[in-house]
């Protein structure tokens, strides 16, 4: 008991000053979140198949509804970083979203055909309080500047992708498996594979409440020492409250996708209006550059909508791929000439920011196929047998990419410390470009997929998880400098403002994802499986012709959006 009161009574100073590589605490935390991994990712590879097998949606309605699921998750992780930041705490936030996980997970396992919707939305709403907690609080075990920090958040990283690694499996697998001996488990399969996510979860929050004291003045609520504690109490029933109120209108936006379009086509262009507001905000132009600037930012608009048209689908119909990219080099020209005119050095870094975060919308669309098109994929037209062994497709398709992240982020991250050394490192626009480009090699891999098939449209599983290493790839130039580059190139007062838009931007990509993987299934009654192979493949080459497009046009602007940024790398 001594020693608990001992570790309560931690001061920040004491937890930063630690000794040896990493903090205690870390440890804690990388267990927590292992296991909510375990459960998001094991809940994530079967949403999309038990959509489609279960409760009999077509593959163009359940893509649909798996991008709206997971939009929302991210969309709320937005709204619960900023409850906890103002109200709860890291700490409460964290509970609060395990408990609500918890009991999603076992609504779902209780009843999955007929209360699917209502356990996924609660599921949801938990999420949103989870996900953007835990990653902060590591960040405050560390002082600033301390050099040990991008190894914590290594660390960190790979206890992430060891959870999504073994729930991605192993969940899916489970509910396939129908060689028990009682014929009640035979039949409830899916119940209990719904159950593993949410006993996965509870592990997770169980770890969490019984070393959170270890944890010090972290993670507390920002309320305390302003208010009574009654006061603070009562704001946290409020919280509480509004979040379980606001699970109906979570569960109609989910079950009717025309709804879920109404919110993001609303969202997305009122979160641009408000960072275009703080933009000008921070000032630092004379009153004829403003009133210029206010004059371009009204042109963007229609330069805007020509962009979007020539990366939508109904333009890659026409073929023109040439002219749309010249149009995209052209807008982008643009858009760089203006900041460069009319905009002080913090609002040019504050552009910049807004440029990766649209763009990792793009990337984040192309990269959730794996929970949407890829999953249905992986269950109808891929053989089960890889590098000689027999493997379920679906287990390759919902953990590769985690067990690709464990084996070769150490070398990345290798790679570019030596090519520091030798001056050749890229900047970080030409690693986001990088990232487009594998992503556009990835999905090329898929599309061809199709020339490896047999008369039934059933392909290689080789290369389908060629593709998946491909794609890890990419995802390691891109994602783990977004977050960091983020607060890097925004001035402090903005921190909270553009992590939640990076969140928003993910919400975004979830959501196009769905749109792409419903636009590419086949609808038609008695299509056979290699009507469905080469719909896909012919999906999955657009998405590949979109992805190198992206990546050419960053890396072709990449010297004059790395001026833009001025003295970040």
């Amino acid at each position: 008991m001594a020693s608990i009161q001992n570790t309560n009574s931690l001061t920040l100073e004491e937890i930063q000053d630690f000794k040896g590589k990493y903090p205690k605490q870390l440890w804690y935390l990388f267990l927590s979140e292992m296991w909510e991994r375990f459960a998001f990712y094991g809940m994530r590879g079967m949403l999309t198949i038990f959509m489609v097998e279960q409760l009999k949606l077509n593959d163009h309605d359940a893509n649909l509804q798996y991008g709206a699921t997971q939009a929302f998750v991210y969309a709320l992780a937005f709204v619960g970083g900023l409850f906890a930041d103002k109200i709860l705490g890291f700490r409460k936030s964290t509970f609060w979203g395990g408990i609500l996980m918890v009991l999603g997970s076992f609504t779902l396992a209780f009843s999955p055909h007929d209360m699917f919707y209502i356990g996924i939305s609660i599921t949801i709403v938990g999420t949103g309080f989870f996900k953007p907690n835990i990653s902060t609080m590591v960040g405050q075990l560390y002082k600033a500047g301390d050099p040990r920090q991008d190894a914590g958040f290594g660390l960190f990283y790979s206890g992430i992708n060891i959870g999504a690694l073994v729930g991605g499996a192993l969940c899916i697998y489970v509910a396939d498996y129908h060689g028990w001996s009682n014929p009640f488990w035979n039949n409830h399969s899916w119940n209990i594979a719904f159950s593993l996510a949410g006993i996965g979860m509870t592990l997770g929050l169980i770890i969490f409440i019984f070393t959170k004291r270890t944890l010090g003045p972290i993670g507390l609520s920002p309320l305390a020492g302003k208010f009574s504690t009654n006061k603070i109490r009562l704001y946290d029933i409020m919280v509480y409250a509004g979040s379980l109120l606001i699970i109906p209108f979570i569960l109609l936006l989910v079950q009717k996708s025309d709804y879920t379009d109404k919110f993001m086509y609303t969202i997305g262009p009122l979160a641009l209006v408000y960072i275009i507001y703080e933009i000008f905000r921070c000032g630092g132009l004379n009153e004829k550059k403003r009133k210029g600037g206010v004059l371009y930012t009204i042109t963007l608009l229609p330069v805007i909508a020509a962009v979007a048209y020539c990366n939508s689908s109904s333009y890659a119909a026409t073929g023109l791929v040439g002219v749309g990219i010249f149009i995209d080099l052209v807008a982008v020209a643009y858009i760089l000439f203006g900041v460069f005119r009319y905009f002080s050095h913090i609002q040019q870094k504050i552009v910049v920011a807004l440029v990766f975060i649209i763009f990792s919308i793009f990337f984040w669309a192309f990269f959730e196929q794996a929970g949407g098109s890829l999953s249905l994929f992986a269950r109808y037209n891929l053989h089960h047998q890889v590098l000689g062994l027999n493997i379920d497709p679906n287990a390759i398709n919902n953990s590769s990419n985690s067990l690709f992240v464990i084996l070769f982020s150490p070398f990345v991250g290798l790679l570019w410390l030596w090519l520091n050394k030798k001056k050749f490192e890229p900047n970080t626009v030409v690693k986001f470009g990088l990232g487009f480009l594998f992503v556009s090699l990835a999905f090329y891999i898929f599309y061809y997929t199709r020339f490896f098939a047999d008369v039934q449209g059933m392909t290689s599983l080789n290369v389908f998880t060629l593709a998946y290493l491909v794609i890890t790839l990419g995802e390691l130039c891109l994602s783990p400098i977004s977050m960091s580059i983020m607060t890097k190139l925004s001035p402090q007062r903005l921190h909270g403002v553009m992590m939640g838009l990076l969140f928003l931007a993910s919400a975004y990509g979830q959501y196009f994802a769905g749109i792409f993987g419903a636009d590419m299934s086949v609808t038609t009654p008695g299509a056979t499986l290699h009507d469905k192979l080469m719909a896909y493949t012919e999906g999955y080459k657009g998405l590949s012709v979109y992805a190198l497009v992206l990546g050419v046009v960053l890396i072709v602007a990449s010297p004059l959006i790395r001026k833009l940024m001025h003295e970040i790398h």
